[in-house]
């Protein structure tokens, strides 16, 4: 079997599980990249465990495990639940590879005057000290609209953006671009 195939092998799997083991899944596409994320709790606990899963295109694999305390609050008038933690990424092309653990969040804002509408930002950030292998600090953004089209069942689309740089040379965009995806709640 090559290589190559059991990274999907894995992904397929992963998400075959998914109803029995998570609370949702959602996939996404770049033009250069897909990512699956799983994450196994609900947004009304306190907690939430989440791993992910990108293939870029050229051979790069990206994956990261989440950790956040979670809670409801209100931004203004506007429903809104947030998290913080941590977001452990590691990744591998041909003879580089590194990794870091980064510190941040995520706020997803409710919109009641449009019943489904919802607006996520995240922000994580690894200095220098909290990076290995070949990364020397690392930055990921993401930011998305999304539109609940059924109770178990959302749309959205976003801009992704995943930052390294590297031991004694420039920086590298591990993954970048407009994305669009799903999600599916169990």
């Amino acid at each position: 079997m090559k290589a190559s195939r059991i990274p999907l092998i894995a992904l397929s799997l992963a998400i075959g599980a998914a109803p029995a083991l998570a609370s949702d899944v959602d996939v996404s596409l770049t033009a250069e990249s897909v990512k699956a994320q799983v994450n196994f709790f609900d947004s009304r606990d306190d907690m939430q465990l989440g791993a992910g899963y990108t293939y870029h295109e050229g051979s790069r694999h990206i994956g990261n495990v989440d950790f956040h305390a979670q809670g409801r609050t209100a931004l203004g008038n506007l429903p809104t639940t947030a998290g913080l933690g941590m977001r452990l990424i590691g990744w591998d092309e041909d003879r580089i590879d590194g990794g870091a653990l980064a510190l941040g969040g995520y706020a997803t804002v409710n919109i009641p005057d449009i019943p489904g509408l919802s607006v996520t930002g995240g922000l994580h950030y690894a200095p220098s000290i909290l990076a290995f292998g070949d990364s020397d600090d690392m930055t990921s953004l993401e930011a998305r609209v999304s539109y609940r089209v059924i109770r178990n069942a959302e749309l959205f689309a976003g801009y992704r953006y995943l930052n390294t740089d590297l031991d004694g040379r420039s920086d590298l965009n591990l993954d970048e671009g407009v994305m669009a995806g799903m999600k599916l709640y169990f």
